[in-house]
């Protein structure tokens, strides 16, 4: 009798374990449906640059709003921890002037954010998150342009830059879910970029009548952002 009862208790031990595995496979399962989020990235950006006048002295530059955009995509661990990559096309701005002298610098990155995503909750109907992680940039393209009078000292600005930037991305923002079944977010937030590398390159050799007009330089930019993202 006891040896049934063993029998009867190992099997039921036995089924609530494949249960309770099914259930969470199952659970997984829905989660995994819903873990892939894709998505459409648009920014305003300021950035933030120091600029080196015919002088040799340096000046803040005068920010200018740029842009960024591009897609992104997220793996969702949970409803409160993912990672995100983006791919983001990035045209940014300063200008800076020197007596009747104006200069506009413009860098075209493609930045490319790896970020750890912290929600308040992505199945709710609002989410919180705060994003951080490290950002590759790869140069694009830069040029400068001259308005004004000429330079009093007769020196051409020479604008060098590194081919590859290195930051550190941050920031936060709101999801609002635009259908019943919470796959369809629009987000609007904050992302700020904190420049790790220098960007200038004063590596080659310019004549007496030259300057370099970005030197020991590192990019900060502040940006607004709106996304629009499916999860499936």
């Amino acid at each position: 009798m006891r040896t049934i009862k063993n029998k009867w208790r190992t099997c039921l031990c036995m089924s609530t374990f494949l249960l309770t595995c099914i259930f969470n496979a199952n659970a997984q399962y829905r989660d995994t449906c819903r873990s892939i989020e894709f998505g459409l990235r648009f920014m305003q950006t300021i950035t933030s640059m120091d600029m080196q006048t015919s002088h040799g002295e340096t000046v803040k530059g005068n920010a200018v709003l740029g842009f960024g955009v591009g897609p992104m995509i997220g793996f969702n661990f949970s409803n409160h921890v993912g990672i995100q990559g983006e791919l983001l096309y990035s045209s940014i701005s300063e200008k800076s002037y020197d007596v009747n002298v104006k200069r506009k610098v413009n860098l075209r990155y493609v930045n490319i954010p790896l970020l750890l995503s912290l929600n308040t909750n992505k199945s709710k109907a609002i989410n919180l998150n705060v994003v951080a992680g490290p950002q590759l940039g790869l140069l694009v393209g830069s040029s400068i342009t001259l308005s004004g009078s000429n330079d009093v000292n007769n020196k051409q600005p020479i604008l060098a830059v590194n081919k590859n930037d290195f930051g550190l991305a941050y920031g936060a923002g709101i999801d609002f879910e635009l259908n019943p079944s919470y796959t369809t977010h629009l987000g609007i937030g904050y992302r700020g970029v904190l420049g790790l590398r220098d960007m200038s390159d004063d590596s080659k050799t310019i004549t007496t009548d030259a300057y370099y007009i970005l030197q020991q330089n590192r990019i900060n930019t502040n940006s607004m952002y709106i996304c629009l993202s499916i999860l499936f």
